[in-house]
């Protein structure tokens, strides 16, 4: 899962993915410190590896992990090139959703590019830039694909894709907002990497004090929740600055620390549950002596294509898996325990993997 973390220049971006990254990519209050993309590879928290890892005294723990990509500021005009928008457009085609943090707080000492705090104005500024450089990919592709359209059945349909797409964009719409004919023109539709097509996730970034009560009392808050939900978006709230202290302690004191706050996840937590929720994913695992591990899939992913995660042998041999629930099995205490209790399922080729499966594939190639 690779997520991009764009927004207008001075609102968190830099600090935020340091503090999940524990990087060292520029933060400084003065517009485009971040030329090239920084990219950082995150584990993902879960206490489910840990204590079953535990169980089977396993020599290692590998968890699920998320690339972020901290892309420059944008800023009116990206799409034509200012700011060096071109160059910083090309790097968000490249991630499967959108991390957009909206600056939701004020602070004299922290300069804005537009001169004042107005998250639905800056959400707008980058959300046309993204439309704006996605009618310039269709308007060329249309003009390339009209050529052929004459003689060819397939080019006339995607000629109509893109006719329409293109209409949705001048509409002010996401690319995301089509309605494929089938599965056929969906595939189309992502061939062409379109900015807008992608799903946004908002990261309202506030101060200190809007955290405990997830930002409720916040004017700007609240403003980013109306839009969100228009589009059918995720919000979350977070304070780029405590993320920052937080990335400074080991987990007993980033606990302390949190519970000091009063609150319950970290941000990096409240990020990974939107980016799964968002994209569909879920997690099953693996345990035994020499490693247990977490495996990302999309919900709905059979139990055949799920091992081919693991090697491609492994589906296309697929014979059946054996599943447990990871809290049988750490209630139990033992594989063998949870099969004397009946819970161990034998699974076949049309089963559909369920978050926190603790599976064993048996395969014969």
């Amino acid at each position: 899962m690779k997520l991009g973390i764009v927004g207008l220049p001075n609102v968190g971006k830099s600090t935020l993915f340091n503090s999940l990254t524990r990087g060292k990519a520029e933060a400084a209050n003065y517009p485009f410190c971040t030329i090239d993309p920084n990219v950082g590879i995150v584990p993902v928290p879960d206490e489910r590896l840990t204590k079953l890892a535990a169980l089977y005294d396993s020599r290692k723990i590998t968890p699920a992990v998320i690339e972020f990509v901290d892309i420059a500021g944008l800023v009116k005009g990206a799409s034509k090139g200012e700011g060096l928008g071109n160059q910083f457009l090309s790097h968000i085609r490249e991630v499967d959703a959108i991390i957009h943090v909206v600056r939701c707080f004020e602070d004299p000492n922290v300069v804005h590019v537009d001169g004042s705090v107005d998250p639905v104005r800056d959400i707008e500024t980058i959300s046309f830039e993204l439309i704006f450089a996605d009618l310039d990919v269709l308007e060329k592709r249309i003009g390339r694909t009209a050529k052929l359209a004459a003689n060819d059945k397939t080019a006339r349909q995607e000629l109509e894709t893109l006719k329409a797409l293109k209409e949705l964009l001048e509409d002010g719409k996401p690319a995301k907002a089509y309605t494929p004919r089938d599965e056929d023109d969906q595939k189309f539709v992502r061939s062409l990497t379109l900015l807008t097509d992608k799903p946004v996730i908002y990261a309202a970034n506030v101060s200190e004090d809007d955290l405990v009560d997830d930002g409720a009392g916040n004017a700007f808050v609240e403003a980013v929740r109306q839009y969100a939900e228009k589009e059918g978006s995720q919000v979350f709230v977070i304070s780029a600055k405590v993320e920052a202290e937080l990335s400074e302690f080991d987990d007993e004191e980033r606990k302390a620390f949190l519970e000091d706050l009063g609150l319950k996840s970290s941000g990096l937590d409240k990020l990974i549950n939107a980016s799964y929720t968002t994209l569909g994913l879920i997690s099953y695992l693996t345990a035994g002596e020499k490693e247990t591990r977490a495996w990302t899939i999309t919900k709905g992913t059979k139990a055949p294509q799920a091992a081919g995660k693991i090697h491609s042998d492994f589906e296309r041999g697929f014979i059946r898996a054996e599943i447990v629930d990871w809290k049988d099995l750490l209630e139990l205490g033992s594989l063998n325990a949870a099969k004397e209790k009946g819970l161990v399922r034998l699974e076949g080729k049309d089963y559909v993997m369920q978050d926190g499966d603790v599976v064993l594939f048996r395969f014969n190639v």
